[in-house]
């Protein structure tokens, strides 16, 4: 947890974001395994938690066995509170508190952990279940997903609508994914650009997230987060779902359990955040995906990525410049 705060051109209510499933790459947080202490427990606690070396399966593949949904979603999440970690570590007094934070998807695991709400050990299990479960649910049911860009949400819900897909995702104006059965995926893409979509493109995921399609999991995943016990946000975490934050540890479960199959609204997470006073977004993980998103949502609000120690040390000299 970074607890110290000061003025710098990042501002003294910066937004701390992190990373979901995709962002993930071979090689991935060596460079703050190797130069952080800090980091290095991270990735340490987490192969003790999971009783297996996932670190270096993380710098050393191979990519298609890091791609697996149960092995990329704890990784991702370990990547993110390593770089977290780092930047604490380089200068505590330096890097600014945060006012608000959210995690996109997975992320939100990550969001949670930063928080307060639970330790890093029983995160990693947590989040290795929810890979397995959602693994499981795909081998069930069998989906697929689609991005659908430069369409109002209204005309894509239409769309879904009609061919009975579901939206998984609002990213950001112009850019919505869309879930479903695989026949019906393929349906949509063609209304959608029928219907004006700038772009519609099939994605190279395992299966339909978000969606009615993950069901399967429902069930295990409840048996799992009941089986830890959360804590109060010390910060505010602002929901995938609902877009709004959570401050008790009853609706962290609850959002938990609902983003599974719920639609996740970054678009709104990023507006409350930005409409609450959020001076800056600050991405922890592997990837920017979330620094680009955050930039076109809330335009002149500076957003930056840290997942190694050149932006670490980066965002160190954001927080002191004046």
């Amino acid at each position: 947890m970074l607890k110290n705060s000061s003025s710098g051109i990042l501002g003294e209510r910066p937004a701390f974001l992190f990373p979901g499933q995709g962002s993930q790459g071979v090689g991935m947080g060596k460079d703050l395994y190797e130069n952080s202490p800090a980091a290095r427990k991270v990735f340490n606690d987490v192969d003790d938690a999971l009783g297996e070396p996932l670190t270096e399966l993380m710098f050393m593949g191979p990519k298609e066995e890091l791609s697996r949904t149960w092995n990329c979603q704890p990784a991702i999440m370990t990547v993110s509170l390593a770089s977290l970690a780092a930047a604490a570590e380089t200068d505590s007094k330096a890097v600014v508190h945060p006012f608000l934070m959210a995690g996109h998807s997975l992320g939100e695991y990550s969001a949670l952990v930063a928080a307060g709400v639970m330790d890093l050990g029983k995160a990693a299990t947590l989040v290795r279940e929810r890979g397995r479960l959602m693994e499981e649910a795909c081998q069930k049911l069998p989906g697929s997903m689609a991005a659908i860009l430069g369409m109002e949400q209204e005309a894509v819900e239409e769309v879904c609508k009609e061919v009975g897909t579901q939206i998984a995702n609002i990213n950001s104006p112009g850019q919505i994914v869309i879930s479903g059965e695989q026949n019906s995926i393929t349906r949509a893409i063609e209304l959608a650009k029928e219907k004006g979509a700038r772009r519609a493109v099939l994605l190279q995921v395992s299966g339909a997230f978000h969606s009615y399609l993950m069901g399967p999991a429902l069930d295990g995943m409840m048996k799992a987060l009941n089986a830890v016990d959360f804590h109060h946000p010390e910060i505010p975490v602002i929901a995938n779902c609902t877009a709004k934050p959570l401050r008790a540890n009853r609706e962290v479960k609850e959002e938990l359990a609902e983003q599974l199959c719920g639609c996740v609204r970054w678009e709104d997470c990023i507006r409350y955040m930005a409409d609450e006073g959020a001076t800056s977004f600050i991405e922890f993980g592997p990837g920017n995906v979330l620094t680009g998103l955050a930039k076109k949502i809330s335009e002149g609000t500076p957003a930056m990525a840290v997942n190694d120690m050149t932006s670490v040390r980066n965002l160190v000299g954001h927080t002191t410049t004046n």
